[in-house]
């Protein structure tokens, strides 16, 4: 069985920004929108999640290069009991009255000892996964995140900033000590292509405005602007619209941009007299 290193394609001396890095890139390739229907896709997938839910996190990471496939037993061997990456360490004491004995508990009273000083539950790491839209990674959204707790299923409403992108983690401060990491996802949009910050999307134009030039109306993820086309485009021929594209960081106003791909379109059904100009336009380029 493939290790999480072979998974995502890393060392094990691999930095937390190569481990980070390697699984963006794969999860944009194999994530199941991207692949639908794809039983091997989604598979690769879930193993590409699982590989980075233990190898992002120090402590994980550790147990992982010393004890492999078996980590979580480790744990278990040592007294704890963990459900996944930075899941809760349930810990069993048996209260002893005051002057009560350890006996066969060697942490006999430590929970009173812990309770002196605010509580015995030890902080939490909380994963959940999160699609949001393009639209959404755009302007920020606020979503609610069902998290499992001993009390019950707790709903929290948590922030996504502007401009997150597949691979972005939102970390959000429960109570106590207690995070939860958000996994995001941006789901593929039918009309834009992402790159980084940068925008691309493809416009069809009409043969003789390309030739010609003209303006057209397009629709961005910001409204719709005014698209000068020049002279003479050629097909595939692209025009930046600088600041149209999405946010580069968080709260930063700088923005990427937007490159609109021109298609000029062939007429169809020509008739009689516009057979005639074309002909004489194909004598002249004679």
């Amino acid at each position: 069985m493939a290790s999480h290193y072979d998974v995502l394609g890393v060392s094990k001396s691999a930095t937390d920004k190569e481990i980070r890095q390697a699984y963006r890139r794969l999860a944009r390739k194999h994530h199941p929108d991207l692949n639908a229907g794809d039983k091997d896709a989604e598979a690769k997938f879930k193993r590409i999640n699982e590989a980075y839910e233990v190898l992002s996190d120090a402590a994980t990471r550790t147990k992982y290069n010393r004890y492999g496939d078996r980590w979580k037993q480790a744990d278990q061997l040592q007294g704890q009991s963990r459900r996944g990456r930075g899941s809760p360490f349930e810990w069993k004491f048996r209260r002893e009255g005051r002057g009560g004995h350890f006996g066969a508990d060697p942490f006999g009273g430590f929970e009173d000892l812990l309770g002196q000083f605010g509580g015995a539950s030890t902080p939490r790491r909380i994963e959940a996964p999160l699609t949001v839209t393009l639209e959404e990674a755009l302007s920020g959204t606020k979503r609610r995140v069902t998290v499992p707790s001993q009390e019950g299923d707790r709903h929290i409403e948590v922030t996504i900033p502007t401009g997150v992108d597949t691979g972005s983690v939102v970390h959000v401060s429960i109570d106590k000590g207690n995070d939860l990491f958000i996994n995001v996802t941006v789901s593929p949009h039918a009309r834009f292509k992402r790159e980084g910050s940068d925008l691309y999307m493809e416009v069809q134009v009409p043969f003789v405005d390309a030739v010609l030039g003209s303006h057209t109306e397009i629709r961005t993820l910001k409204g719709k602007v005014r698209l000068k086309v020049p002279p003479e485009s050629q097909n595939g021929q692209r025009i930046r619209l600088a600041g149209q594209g999405m946010p580069k960081a968080s709260g930063n106003q700088c923005r990427g941009d937007l490159f609109v791909i021109l298609r000029p379109t062939l007429p169809k059904n020509l008739n009689d007299e516009e057979r005639d100009l074309l002909e004489k336009f194909r004598a002249l380029r004679s």
